[in-house]
């Protein structure tokens, strides 16, 4: 059977059939959600900064520098993406 023009491409691997679908991929670079993701680290470290006693005496004092290293590695994400975006271009 040959495979028509609208119809997607079909592989056979064991008793299985996978379909591949024909589309262009995504032209995404990663910047925006590095962007959003560090944006929402920040903000929850903020919202945690009021309740730092109560953090620290429940022994749950980690939450917040895990917000705080969420936002450095964020950070750090976002340049490597930028530096990428900019060799593509």
């Amino acid at each position: 059977m040959e495979p028509q023009d609208d119809q997607p491409m079909q592989h056979e691997i064991g008793n299985r059939t996978y379909f591949i679908a024909d589309v262009e991929p995504m032209d995404v670079d990663g910047v925006r959600t590095v962007e959003v993701g560090s944006a929402l680290w920040l903000v929850a470290f903020v919202a945690l900064l009021p309740f730092y006693g109560r953090l620290e005496e429940s022994g749950r004092l980690w939450w917040l520098w895990t917000c705080m290293a969420g936002l450095g590695l964020g950070l750090i994400g976002l340049e490597y993406c930028r530096r990428r975006r900019k060799r593509r271009d």
